[in-house]
């Protein structure tokens, strides 16, 4: 089958590699109909390459329909039309049982001490195939693929498998009260469907900060209260003007690791893709190495008293925390990756009467599979008002 692979820092390839195959009585077979581009899969691209091996298969959005079934599947037969959650989770131990499953007692990754294990990103999270590919082996098919119906095309669907339940969970976690305010940093897919999701669950205000121009757009005519950060000479001010002077209830940060800031950290992300695979991963497992500007801003906007929740992604493992102004300004912190089977009874309802979330239209570029290397430069860059890109196998 065609696969996306990696090969390097900003080195992927489209290349030839073997169909997966059922190998436990639970596993499906899925024929990839259609699979997202994430911003987390830039890390990979960028950051993350000590953990990677060469040929690994990327992706961790995917949907299709299931080709074969393992003898021990019952719920699901060949033909069903299926999202598949980017965490593994079996659906059954102690952490699914409590809507935990980002960590997943059965696949988490006990090497690295890691949570649930995911597909297709890295050794930390258990090094299994991802779904940027033409078929993908999933396990545990009577509990983890999320079946869907027949009719809508794939762009009403296939955000179930991250984009959604991340924004929904993000949203979730900020606890805004009815009526109240949350300002957004980032608006790339997840920080865009936090602004529309908080609006659809209430919050009174919604703000949306970035600095790229198609992304300010998109969340204006959504009805966002879009800051441009390179406008704004002073951040908070703008915020406190919009909040009554306090500072919203709650703030999302939705950059992560990528954030523009200290130049310091910048330089330290660039050395681990510099130095050998056995000296970078200790660096990235017990240094800070993440530019926290988004965090730092997150925590000097939100109101005394508020609520910060955490979907970006931090890769380091030291990275140091303004305690004494959290501690002061009584802030409540909320994070990690997204439960997806947890939000997804609430979400489905969402996407099968009406679209009030606009999922229909909200990629932005749909490609072939075979130019996804040119799309993950085109993304990284934000060049051609890239914010959602969807790949056909």
């Amino acid at each position: 089958m065609r696969a996306l692979t990696w090969q390097g820092k900003r080195d992927v390839r489209v290349d030839t590699v073997p169909d997966p195959v059922i190998r436990d009585g639970d596993d499906v077979i899925v024929r990839i109909t259609t699979t997202g581009l994430c911003g987390s899969d830039l890390h990979l691209y960028e950051v993350l390459g000590a953990f990677l091996d060469p040929g690994d298969v990327l992706g961790h959005e995917p949907m299709g329909i299931v080709e074969e079934v393992g003898p021990e599947v019952t719920v699901l037969k060949r033909g069903d039309r299926v999202v598949i959650p980017f965490n593994i989770s079996c659906g059954s131990c102690f952490m699914c049982g409590h809507g935990l499953h980002s960590q997943c007692e059965t696949t988490q990754v006990r090497e690295h001490g890691t949570g649930a294990s995911l597909f297709g990103y890295t050794k930390l999270y258990g090094q299994v195939p991802g779904g940027q590919a033409e078929y993908l082996r999933v396990p545990f098919g009577d509990s983890l693929p999320i079946p869907v119906p027949e009719g809508p095309p794939d762009d009403r669907f296939v955000y179930l498998s991250d984009v959604l339940p991340t924004a929904w969970q993000a949203v979730a976690y900020a606890a805004i009260p009815p009526g109240g305010s949350v300002a957004v940093l980032g608006l790339g897919p997840i920080g865009d469907m936090s602004c529309r999701i908080a609006a659809h669950r209430g919050a009174g205000t919604v703000i949306g900060i970035d600095l790229v121009p198609e992304r300010l757009e998109r969340a204006r005519r959504r009805g966002v209260h879009a800051l441009d950060l390179k406008e704004c000479d002073d951040l908070s001010d703008a915020v406190r003007s919009l909040t009554d002077g306090r500072g919203p209830d709650s703030v999302i940060d939705a950059v992560g690791l990528e954030a523009h800031g200290s130049r310091a950290a910048a330089t330290a992300q660039g050395l681990t893709t510099l130095l050998p695979n056995a000296l970078a991963r200790p660096l990235m497992q017990h240094a800070g190495v993440d530019r926290l500007a988004a965090l730092r801003t997150a925590i000097d906007l939100v109101r005394r008293g508020g609520t910060l929740s955490v979907s970006g992604v931090y890769g380091g493992a030291a990275d140091p925390l303004p305690l004494l102004t959290m501690f002061d300004k009584q802030l409540t912190l909320r994070m990690g990756q997204a439960n997806v089977l947890r939000w997804v009874d609430d979400i489905l309802p969402l996407l099968t009467d009406g679209d009030p979330l606009g999922v229909d239209d909200f990629a932005t570029h749909h490609l072939p599979l075979e130019q996804a290397p040119e799309a993950y430069a085109m993304f990284q860059k934000k060049q051609d008002g890239a914010v959602k890109v969807l790949f056909s196998p």
